[in-house]
């Protein structure tokens, strides 16, 4: 009898999770093992899109601060 070993399919990380991991990117501060799990349960493309949308609000809030502040 030979048995089958399935393959565990990562688990998806929930959308706070994913928030989480890229405002600890965003620091740059990170244990090598909470990004090793964080590449294990989220999808790249999911990290991808949750950091362009950060990335376009951090830029449009430098923006809107620099306005008031040239007020």
């Amino acid at each position: 009898m030979s048995t089958v070993k399935q393959e565990q399919e990562p688990r998806k990380g929930g959308t706070l999770r994913t928030v989480k991991a890229v405002l600890w990117g965003f620091l740059g501060v990170r244990r090598r093992s909470d990004y090793e799990r964080d590449i294990t349960q989220h999808k790249p493309l999911q990290l991808v899109a949750v950091y362009l949308v950060m990335a376009i609000l951090f830029v449009g809030v430098l923006i809107a601060l620099a306005k008031w502040a040239a007020g």
